[in-house]
């Protein structure tokens, strides 16, 4: 159950940085480079969880319910 709400925090962060970047794209009109950093954590977090989940299902602590 921990690592479900962990996992809908991250994603919830995910999205949360998507909208942060439109927001400095619009604020800074495309001359900041906050639309980047914000795109690059983003990137960042949602390889992290990949990564996570992938090493998770690799030692079975994540799977098909039986």
């Amino acid at each position: 159950m921990l690592l479900k709400v962990f996992i809908v925090i991250v994603l919830l962060v995910i999205v949360g940085s998507l909208f942060s970047a439109l927001f400095y794209l619009i604020k800074d009109k495309g001359e900041g480079s906050r639309t980047a950093k914000a795109l690059t954590l983003r990137i960042s977090l949602s390889l992290g969880l990949f990564l996570l989940l992938m090493i998770l299902y690799y030692f079975g602590l994540i799977g098909q319910p039986r």
